[in-house]
């Protein structure tokens, strides 16, 4: 009986290191390997697809990498939400008071969203979060884009709103097919 239980806890554990492994690793959309790696392929796309300087997306295609990857998001679907919010520009500010690189207004996400949301990381950190809640909730990527661009109850408040939301997954969706096309 020690022999059976312990041979079905090895397989489970087996599957839960192969799991883990295929997570760890980054098998994504930008393949395996190291984040270096991963970030280096990803900013020389930024640079080419979307004509952003060189070091800016040396720089930011590391935080991209490991945002997306903490919280579940095609790292290559939230470079392209970057691509539409901000166009890579740090310190836009936006008529509504969204800031940042992904956009983010700092009173409806200051409970979730604690830190400078000018300091790159702690934007995209933040707009990669909201992002993956909003799949959550939404069921679906092309939704959750809609609720970033005009939120949930502004998506379901009019078709005038839920027509924007869905233009702006659009664009988004475009964003990414034109970085992918240049990986």
């Amino acid at each position: 009986m020690f022999k059976s239980l312990l041979g079905s806890y090895l397989s489970t554990l087996k599957v839960a290191l192969m799991v883990s492994t295929v997570v760890v690793t980054g098998c994504s959309t930008l393949g395996g390997g190291s984040i270096e790696k991963r970030s280096a392929k990803l900013a020389q796309g930024i640079q080419k697809a979307y004509s952003v300087e060189s070091n800016t997306a040396a720089r930011i295609a590391p935080m991209i990498v490991q945002n997306a990857e903490q919280y579940h998001v095609d790292p290559l679907l939230l470079a392209a939400m970057i691509r539409q919010e901000s166009s890579y520009r740090s310190y836009v500010i936006s008529p509504a008071g969204a800031v940042g690189l992904t956009q983010v207004i700092p009173r409806y996400w200051q409970q979730s969203c604690q830190g400078d949301l000018f300091d790159e990381n702690t934007n995209i950190q933040c707009g990669t979060y909201i992002l993956a809640q909003y799949n959550q909730s939404a069921g679906s990527w092309k939704k959750a884009l809609a609720y970033y661009n005009v939120g949930p109850t502004g998506y379901q408040s009019s078709w005038k709103m839920k027509r924007q939301g869905k233009k702006y997954a659009r664009e988004v969706k475009k964003h990414r097919s034109q970085l992918k096309d240049v990986l």
